[in-house]
């Protein structure tokens, strides 16, 4: 392997302070030792991962994908390490819940309050992975309740629940040609501008298809993070259409001066599932399990 978990810990630090000496300070080693981890990485990478920017070092695009990388790995071993303490510890009484596709949580502070009635000496951890590992992080039992929707060749591998649906729609400017029309087609679609979440990014392996209709060629796809508020801020500033659940966009339509367009004559809709690993559920999975369906049963996620 080309890089370990110290060079990580480089990149990650380098790229908060934006400087080989505020790091090196950080990280309690010397300017110039740090400066030769970062040459000797890479060198072996085969290419330079920062550019220099008046006094300051920023990712390139190399940086920013080893970056992405280095944080989760980072992040999951941080996650690993109390897990291991509580487990020694005997405070074991955490659920660790992740949810796919989405960044728009704030439907979750009620589940979180129903879950501390039910539950008074418990908590629901939030866990960060990537949203096409959910299943396998449940079967790995490095998660106990997930939020899904995508299609997954191992969901019949766990336990699910059906929550809701949704419908993904077009986002564009009101101003946009597709603000007048009924629902688009695939033919709308060929030669488009997107700006997609980069879950989407056709590079991955395996891909996750595209929220397009069958037959639909955009002409240029811009994967962003998962974030909604930068996916929309492209979109209001022309630099492409996007598609997302109605009810995550919805809230930014008047703010941003955005319009919601249907895909299809028929809606494009997703399930959602609550998904445990098989079998019986512990008490306090369960009681989460039971705050989700409740609160989210049937109906679609409210954003205040």
């Amino acid at each position: 392997m080309d890089v370990d978990l110290r060079d990580l810990e480089l990149l990650d630090t380098v790229a908060d302070t934006g400087s080989l000496t505020a790091a090196a300070e950080r990280l309690y080693v010397s300017q110039p030792a740090l400066s030769q981890r970062l040459t000797r990485m890479e060198e072996r990478l085969g290419v330079q991962l920062f550019d220099r920017q008046g006094r300051r070092l920023v990712p390139n695009a190399a940086g920013r994908r080893m970056l992405l990388a280095a944080r989760q790995v980072i992040a999951e071993l941080a996650s690993a390490t109390r897990d291991v303490r509580e487990l020694r510890d005997g405070r074991d009484r955490r659920v660790r819940f992740a949810v796919q596709c989405s960044t728009t949580f704030q439907w979750l502070p009620p589940v979180i309050h129903g879950f501390r009635d039910r539950c008074p000496d418990a908590e629901v951890r939030i866990e960060t992975l990537p949203g096409d590992t959910l299943i396998t992080a449940l079967l790995e039992d490095r998660l106990d309740v997930a939020l899904i929707t995508k299609a997954d060749p191992e969901m019949d591998r766990v336990d699910l629940v059906r929550l809701f649906e949704d419908e993904m729609v077009a986002v564009v400017p009101a101003a946009h040609p597709w603000a007048a029309l009924p629902h688009l087609t695939a033919r709308d679609f060929d030669d488009s501008r997107l700006v997609l979440y980069d879950l989407y990014d056709q590079s991955r392996v395996p891909a996750t298809p595209l929220p397009l209709p069958h037959g639909a060629r955009p002409g240029r796809i811009t994967t962003m993070p998962v974030i909604t508020d930068l996916v929309i801020e492209m979109v209001a500033g022309g630099q492409g259409a996007t598609v997302l659940p109605g009810w995550v966009a919805a809230p930014y339509v008047a703010s941003h001066g955005l319009a919601l367009v249907r895909i299809g004559a028929e809606p494009m809709t997703r399930t959602w599932y609550c998904a445990t690993r098989p079998g019986p559920r512990p008490a306090l999975v369960q009681a989460l399990v039971d705050e989700l369906t409740t609160r989210l049963g049937g109906r679609l996620p409210v954003n205040s």
